[in-house]
């Protein structure tokens, strides 16, 4: 699986990115024909609660799926945004009898 981290507005940390692909490998885990996960990382109006952005774009064979959280952390985005592929991975692999 490629793994692709973009981060907008700041520089991320090693230990947020090491997150993220602790992260990733869980969805490897649970569907291995996954092409590619992508985590965009914004912060959007730096003088407000609830700022950072995550979206995650992930590719499997025949569709992509996504997700998209506003939260106070780019952990709690990337974890809500996991939790939430991870059902609609389980959807596509009934759709595709696996």
């Amino acid at each position: 699986m490629e793994l692709k981290i973009q981060a907008i507005h700041f520089d991320a940390t090693e230990k947020l990115n090491a997150f993220i692909a602790k992260k990733a490998a869980k969805l490897e885990k649970t569907c291995d024909n996954i092409i590619k996960a992508e985590f965009i990382l914004k912060v959007v109006k730096p003088e407000t609660a609830k700022n950072k952005e995550t979206a995650l774009n992930v590719s499997l064979p025949g569709t992509d799926i996504h997700a998209e959280k506003v939260c106070d952390t780019f952990e709690e985005g990337v974890d809500l945004c996991v939790d939430t592929l991870l059902r609609q991975i389980d959807k596509y692999k009934e759709r595709q009898g696996k």
